[in-house]
């Protein structure tokens, strides 16, 4: 059960760059709950749950994302865990 989560902001240049699908795939391999979606605004919104370090490790990754992006700035914000949540998907 998830004991820690946090809802991040991604901007620069993660759109149209696989930045989704990465991070679903960098999520899962850490064994974290919760979802990644688009923005209007062109930035990617992310809740990421688990163990707090685990969380920790991958809001270092989301600095990095996938080789064609261009990572401007992670915001991040504590948040509830939402325990219906059970996977990490995308959301569109």
């Amino acid at each position: 059960m998830p004991q820690y989560a946090v809802k991040a902001r991604i901007t620069g240049r993660v759109q149209g760059v696989a930045f989704r699908a990465w991070t679903r795939a960098r999520a899962r391999s850490l064994g974290l709950t919760g979802w990644v979606r688009n923005e209007n605004d062109n930035a990617v919104s992310a809740l990421l749950q688990g163990e707090r370090e685990v969380v920790r490790t991958m809001l270092k990754d989301l600095w990095s994302g996938p080789g064609a992006a261009a990572v401007a700035n992670v915001q991040r914000i504590e948040t509830e865990v939402d325990l219906q949540i059970d996977s990490f998907e995308i959301r569109y």
